[in-house]
């Protein structure tokens, strides 16, 4: 196989420039602002960023993603390759070795039954995994000493990294988490709000959608790190307040997503508090078109593939929707340079980007009228397309962002001129990204017909991220809403191509398969991405050592900030 040879020269062990620090916690208090506020510091039970970012502070990885995209060790020695024996010859296994000594900050040891034990979390049978693709193929996790793990797939994997690698499969402790298995996972707010961890900070204070507070880790395995003693991560607002803090008053430190016009981020930035950090990964701004029906009187099915759509099943519907955008325009208005129109829900590695989906960018409303017109949607006295008794009226949701209230505004009155009507809503980011299995409002449950907001995965290989649509990743009330499918399509010839990728080698094939499976998604219209977006964030003059990652978490090296 020639992926084999990749993974022999693949991810060698990365060494940060190592920073002077007098002592632990010598440079005070940091504080940061995302203002989307985690809804809990869990990423297992959670697929918002926000939520993801927030616990990288305090539970880790084995390995995880530097700034450049390639795997560097975190709790292990080095990170396991054919080459170094680490992974075996037939691509079944992969052998992790911690680094010995290693202590959660209760100050007992880190073994590899914790590392066992989070696999056994994430797929005990009842419970709802956000993160559960991270973890096919996986057949057993073998403890064979405390320092030792051995991950074994049923199959032969070209890439064993999805496991335990990057901040959405951090490591959970076994002894606070054993009594939250399956079903019981959400009831167990301690651990989901104040998780005992590895990393540089630990919980002291966790108050859902508002503050994280935070003091240095007393058992981090560097004895010189963090530098900041405490640390607050404030959410809430919204993103011109959270751009105004680090840029303009110097309150804050470093803000995340800053999801800005360009004009209004350049004239932050003119006050000379603060930098601007940018960077493209795989983050994409995208619609989700529902397949299923959400109409209150199902109750308990709403939302299930047990009723499909009245309208959004049409092709026809979900093509002339797409066709009626104009990305370009989009783009320029919400992030400038920071961003680029795509027809891709997978924009890069530029091994992965298709071309064959490039149609979309060029807006075509006569198209899509005759698109609808052909397909028998006729408009009505009111300008609403309908057909044998069901009109084409939408609910719109989203997060509330005034970028993203800017496009839906825009796209509305695009569908408008095709016979689409549409209600606008926006619901709280900390509450729309949050995993509350009872919020009716939150993206996975998708009580909408077509949702907004941007996606993105760890690492530069996307497979664990397009099995993101198999048909059992479908949220609902068996996974505890937790899946990430979120327009519940289904189709057997893209598992086939999930499944096809797991166990091919070649980094060419791999690519076409992610291009086919992308391809299927775009021209199914079930996705109709908008932008690539950049990521765009900010720290003050006076913090140093940040490293932007748009591959990982923006909080990967939080251990190596400092006060300037």
């Amino acid at each position: 196989m020639k992926f084999k040879t990749a993974l022999m020269g693949a991810a060698a062990a990365f060494a940060l420039a190592p920073m002077a620090h007098a002592e632990r916690g010598a440079d005070g208090h940091v504080n940061i602002i995302y203002w989307q506020a985690p809804s809990l510091m869990n990423p297992y039970l959670s697929g918002g960023t926000k939520d993801l970012e927030a616990g990288s502070l305090v539970i880790e990885p084995l390995a995880r993603y530097n700034q450049d995209g390639t795997i560097v060790p975190f709790l292990v020695e080095s990170v396991p390759t054919v080459e170094n024996g680490g992974v075996s010859e037939d691509l079944t296994t992969i052998t992790w070795k911690l680094k010995s000594g290693l202590l959660w900050s209760d100050g007992t040891p880190l073994t590899s039954e914790d590392v066992r034990f989070t696999w056994e979390y994430c797929t005990t049978e009842g419970g709802g995994c956000s993160q559960s693709e991270k973890y096919n193929d996986v057949v057993s996790v073998d403890t064979p000493d405390d320092l030792t793990v051995v991950v074994t797939f049923g199959i032969s994997k070209p890439f064993p990294y999805g496991p335990f690698v990057g901040a959405q499969a951090p490591i959970i402790q076994k002894a606070q988490f054993a009594d939250c298995l399956g079903a019981k996972a959400p009831e167990c707010t301690d651990a989901n709000f104040s998780p005992i961890g590895t990393g540089p900070f630990m919980v002291t204070e966790f108050r859902p959608n508002d503050v994280v507070s935070l003091v240095a880790n007393p058992n981090y395995r560097d004895p010189a790190k963090p530098a900041f003693a405490t640390a607050t991560l404030k959410g809430g607002g919204d993103a011109t307040a959270a751009g105004r803090a680090v840029l303009e008053t110097g309150e804050f430190d470093y803000a995340w997503n800053l999801q800005l016009a360009p004009e209004v981020l350049e004239a932050m930035e003119a006050k000379g508090k603060g930098e601007i950090i940018s960077g493209f990964g795989t983050l994409v701004e995208r619609i989700m078109v529902n397949q299923t029906d959400v109409n209150p009187d199902l109750g308990d099915e709403r939302g299930t593939i047990a009723h499909p759509h009245p309208f959004l099943t049409d092709i026809n519907v979900r093509k002339a929707l797409s066709m009626a955008i104009d990305r370009e325009l989009l783009t320029e208005i919400g992030y400038g340079a920071a961003g680029r129109p795509t027809c891709n829900v997978l924009p890069a590695p530029a091994i992965y980007a298709s071309t064959a989906n490039d149609a979309c960018l060029v807006q075509d409303i006569a198209g899509a009228n005759e698109i609808l017109e052909a397909a028998g949607w006729v408009k009505g006295a009111d300008g609403v397309r309908a057909k044998d008794g069901v009109r084409l009226s939408m609910l719109f949701q989203s997060s509330t962002n005034a970028v993203r209230q800017d496009f839906q505004a825009l796209i509305k009155q695009w569908w408008e001129e095709i016979g689409v009507e549409s209600e606008l809503r926006n619901i709280d980011s900390s509450v729309f990204f949050g995993g509350d299995p009872g919020s009716p409002d939150t993206f996975q449950k998708f009580f909408a017909d077509v949702e907004m907001y941007a996606n993105n995965f760890d690492g530069t290989d996307p497979e664990s991220y397009m099995a993101n649509w198999e048909c059992k990743q479908a949220p609902q009330p068996e996974n505890q809403w937790q899946g990430n499918n979120m327009p519940r399509f289904c189709s057997e010839e893209y598992d086939a191509l999930v499944a096809k990728m797991a166990t091919t080698g070649d980094i060419n094939d791999r690519a076409e398969m992610a291009k086919a499976m992308n391809d299927m998604l775009m021209q199914e219209y079930v996705i109709i991405p908008l932008v690539d977006r950049g990521r765009v964030s900010a720290h003050s003059n006076t913090l140093g050592g940040v490293i932007l990652n748009t591959w990982d978490s923006e909080l990967w090296n939080a251990a190596d900030w400092y006060r300037m």
